[in-house]
């Protein structure tokens, strides 16, 4: 059968467009994504790996801390060449979405995670869970001598008797929660008696080193810095139990490591692809088989078998999106401890 002329250029014409877009999204698969990264580096690297390994996208992985990139985020606005962002703690996210900065997340990644891993609102999704934890010197305390709730370090009985490293985005997210649960007043005298009762420390892993060397009787902490160093070699955690406040308490709190796609991604499918990628069954694996210790938050995936399982620890319900850190700046700043 012959082609006309039409037909034949018509033909030239699809083709032509087939061979573009093939051309656009090789050109788009070997730029690949840019993710402002504030989990722990080597998680995100084994998630990157594991993305590029099975999609061939390229991730390039820029490493900083959770309010310095939101904020960062913030300034740079639509010029921003990010195109995911990923935090320890849920304050940064709140941060950037309240700035209208994130594009909505599709509707199958969301599917992907129980709703309370997730704002109500989509435009930022969990993609791994830490738990607040008590480590306390277990030659020194018995369980009956331990604080029923967070709250009850409060009490002059408690005084020089534990530590807590404030500086850090992990222990801010752990008050947000406690202004979210409890209110400002009570927020206001905790953080107060706080300054007279603890002892400052540089970071989570420094704090529970001074409970293994006896220095306080016990830290606020988040789990995994406990089981990260059991799984090595214990000599910063010989001497450290973990107590799981529970009973929805304020220090049962579970804060929420957040993904979100920056309204101004160039790659907005790719990347809402690699965010699909991670929470689910592949990037949930990691934190199932991987050393990172942190909870797995995608529905029916399992958490690494050293850990209390996330259901049993009775956390407190809060909306992650509420989680306020300038509030919580401000007021341990008035409290002395900023």
């Amino acid at each position: 059968m012959k082609m006309s002329f039409s037909q034949f250029a018509g033909t030239l014409i699809v083709a032509a467009g087939v061979a573009s877009a093939t051309m656009m999204a090789s050109a788009r698969a070997e730029d690949g994504i840019t993710v402002y990264n504030a989990q722990h580096e080597s998680l995100t690297q084994a998630w990157a790996d594991g993305f590029t390994k099975e999609t061939g996208v390229k991730v390039t992985i820029r490493n900083g801390k959770d309010m310095e990139f939101a904020n960062q985020i913030v300034q740079e606005g639509a010029a921003s060449p990010a195109d995911v962002f990923l935090t320890e703690n849920s304050p940064a996210m709140a941060l950037v979405d309240n700035s209208k900065l994130f594009a909505p997340l599709n509707a199958d990644i969301l599917a992907q995670v129980p709703d309370n891993y997730r704002p109500a609102n989509g435009n930022w999704i969990g993609v791994a869970a830490r738990s607040t934890v008590f480590a306390y010197d277990k030659n020194k305390l018995t369980e009956d001598k331990l604080p029923k709730s967070m709250v009850d370090l409060a009490d002059e009985s408690w005084k020089g008797r534990w530590g807590a490293a404030p500086a850090g985005a992990d222990f801010q997210a752990i008050v947000s929660a406690l202004l979210e649960l409890k209110g400002e007043k009570v927020t206001e005298d905790w953080l107060k008696a706080m300054k007279e009762n603890a002892k400052p420390y540089k970071g989570n892993s420094i704090a529970m080193k001074g409970v293994n060397a006896g220095e306080v009787d016990g830290a606020i902490i988040y789990h995994y810095y406990y089981y990260g160093d059991q799984a090595k070699t214990g000599e910063n955690s010989k001497n450290v139990s973990l107590h799981f406040f529970k009973n929805e308490d304020p220090g049962a709190f579970v804060s929420i490591s957040g993904g979100g796609v920056l309204a101004s991604s160039k790659n907005k499918d790719q990347a809402q692809a690699f965010l699909k990628w991670v929470t689910g069954k592949g990037g949930q694996a990691v934190l199932r088989d991987g050393n990172s210790f942190e909870y797995a938050v995608g529905k029916d995936e399992a958490s690494n078998a050293a850990l209390v399982p996330l259901a049993d620890l009775n956390a407190p319900k809060v909306e992650p999106s509420k989680l306020n850190s300038k509030k919580v700046t401000d007021l341990m700043t008035a409290a002395g401890l900023l």
